[in-house]
This record gives C-alpha cells, sequence and structure tokens, in this order.
C-alpha cells in the first residue's frame, strides 16, 4: 500500500535468534572474605572501629596519634591492619615529626628516591594546585619495582579541594580470590618483572635514566604472594610497574597481566574514602593497591606521606 515501508523479508521468515558474546552481563556472587580461613573474630579492646564496608577499610577512634603509642595499642592497630587492610583516624593534630614516629613503630623507613621530600627526614610530600595536577592516578601497589617493596604507608592530608581528590584502596586477596580456578592453576609459580622505567624514568634524560637503572635494577616477584603475616595469597602485579612476566610470550604476557589488572577493579573489592584535613590513612601495601582520584585541578590538595620498609615476597 502506498505510504507504508516495504518489508524487506517475507512476513514468513522465522525470526533468527540474537547471537552475541558472553561479555559478563550477568550478577556475580562475589566471595568477601576479610579474614583468613578459620581466623576468629576478635572484639577490640582500646579503640573503636567503623567499618566502610563488609571486606576492606575502617575508621578507628579514640586514638590521638599525638600521643605515645603503647606496645599493647601498636599490637591491637596492626590487627586491625591486617583485618581491614586499610585503617583511618580522622581529627589528628599531628606533626610531621609525630607521623613518622608513628610509621616508625612498624619498622625501618623507606626513603624514596624519585618523590619529593617534606621538612621531615624520611617523609615525601605531595603538592597539586594550579601549577601541578594530582598523580597517582593509577591503580598501583608502591615500589614493587624494589627487591623488598615497602610494607604499607603513612598518608596525612594536610589540606583537601573543596570537592573530589578520593582515593581508593582494592583488596588483592579478594582480587585472588575471585579468579577462576583454571587462572589460580595457570598462575601458580609465575614470575613478573617490575620496573620503575616506565613511570618514574620517563622524564629523565638518558644518562641519569641508566645510572639510576643501574642502581634500582628491575624485580623479579612472583606473580601471587604470600602474605608474611595472615598468610592469605594475593594477586601482586599493577600496571604502573609490572612490565611482564617471565617466560611467557610477550603478547600472551600482556594479554595474561590486563586481565589480572581487570580484576583489581571490581567495585566490591574496593573502598573509596573521602577525605578531610587532618585525616591519616596507613595501608597495608602487601594487601592493597590504590587511586588517588586526581579530579579537583586547579584547587589545591597537599599530602605528606611516610613508608615502611618491607621484606623480599614469596
Amino acid at each position: 500500500m502506498e505510504g507504508e515501508c516495504p518489508l524487506t523479508e517475507s512476513a514468513n521468515v522465522k525470526v533468527r535468534q540474537l547471537q552475541t558474546p558472553d561479555r559478563g552481563f550477568h550478577s556475580r556472587i562475589h566471595l568477601l572474605r576479610r579474614l583468613p580461613d578459620h581466623a576468629e573474630e576478635h572484639p577490640y579492646a582500646l579503640f573503636g572501629v567503623k567499618p566502610l564496608g563488609p571486606l576492606i577499610g575502617a575508621e578507628i577512634t579514640g586514638v590521638d596519634l599525638s600521643q605515645p603509642v603503647s606496645a599493647e595499642l601498636q599490637k591491637e592497630l596492626n590487627r586491625a591492619l591486617l583485618e581491614w587492610k586499610v585503617i583511618f583516624f580522622r581529627n589528628q593534630l599531628i606533626t610531621s615529626e609525630q607521623q613518622r614516629d608513628f610509621a616508625r613503630l612498624w619498622g625501618e623507613l623507606e626513603t624514596h628516591p624519585f618523590l619529593p621530600p617534606g621538612d621531615t627526614q624520611d617523609v615525601v610530600r605531595f603538592t597539586a594546585d594550579e601549577n601541578r595536577r594530582g598523580g597517582a592516578n593509577n591503580w598501583h601497589t608502591d615500589v614493587t619495582w624494589r627487591l623488598e617493596p615497602a610494607l604499607g604507608a603513612v598518608l596525612r592530608l594536610i589540606e583537601v579541594p573543596p570537592y573530589g581528590g578520593d582515593t581508593l584502596w582494592s583488596d588483592t586477596a579478594a582480587a585472588y580470590d575471585n579468579l577462576p580456578d583454571e587462572t589460580k592453576e595457570r598462575i601458580e609459580g609465575l614470575q613478573a618483572v617490575h620496573d620503575f622505567t616506565h613511570t618514574f624514568g620517563r622524564h629523565m634524560a638518558p644518562d641519569v635514566l641508566a645510572a639510576w637503572q643501574a642502581k634500582l635494577p628491575p624485580a623479579v616477584h612472583p606473580v601471587v604472594r604470600t602474605h608474611p603475616e595472615t598468610g592469605r595469597k594475593t594477586l601482586f602485579v599493577n600496571a604502573d610497574f609490572t612490565s611482564h612476566i617471565v617466560g611467557l610470550d610477550p603478547e600472551e604476557g600482556e594479554q595474561l597481566l590486563q586481565y589480572l589488572f581487570r580484576q583489581i577493579l571490581v567495585p566490591e573489592f574496593q573502598v573509596r574514602f573521602h577525605w578531610e584535613a587532618n585525616t591519616v590513612a596507613f595501608w597495608d601495601n602487601r594487601a592493597t593497591q590504590h587511586y588517588a582520584v586526581s579530579d579537583y585541578f586547579p584547587h589545591r590538595r597537599v599530602a605528606e606521606r611516610v613508608a615502611i620498609c618491607g621484606d623480599r615476597p614469596y
């Protein structure tokens, strides 16, 4: 009939079933295991704990970091760190020296060769403003290019922007737990190379880069490390510093790394923290990756960080 669109096929043709690839567009049940198997939950005697989710991240209340930390309190804070992977302390009017001394309760402190120092030894300062955008907005575990990457870090926000500037942490034990069994079997025993060259070294002059590469050669770590205190297996590759997997064809290895990097991005494994001035975060670098959101330019954000020396992953 005139004025009607013609049918492109006979009205009697059978409708074909739409064939699409499985892209994971369905609900998934994630294993959210906060504690190691067979670990028992115990109350905290010396402070309060406000969980920010079921898996990772908790605010600690009733602790004043400007006051001396007893051995008993340090032990209980360490248990909270192991159980929650990152712990937060709000309203802490402390100096850089007090921040440093608090971190030192967990071990010797690390000197970072590439980050700007603060006014106190072993403290680095991150300043973002109208002249310098915020960095670290990639998922990473700190200094995995060292033979002995950091145990953890204590970060204090001194100035916060009027909006934005959050930090996210992802639980790398949960990321490992939720891998398919065949992937766990595939990566068991694999090692990967970690290198600072394509991050901190990318703007160095060739002779300066060569000198640093001689001083800090690439480190080889297991793709899956065992946490030395909890015994849990954690995924230990990150997009910032892991260059390749030992013994695999480069293309195959890169595909595997990209798959593992995406595993860190699952929101159920993460906590997102909104900063206030004078807030302190303490994270376990052996059990997490983190991402500093850079969404506040040209506003000012100032933070200071102290890192604690760790051990060699196994």
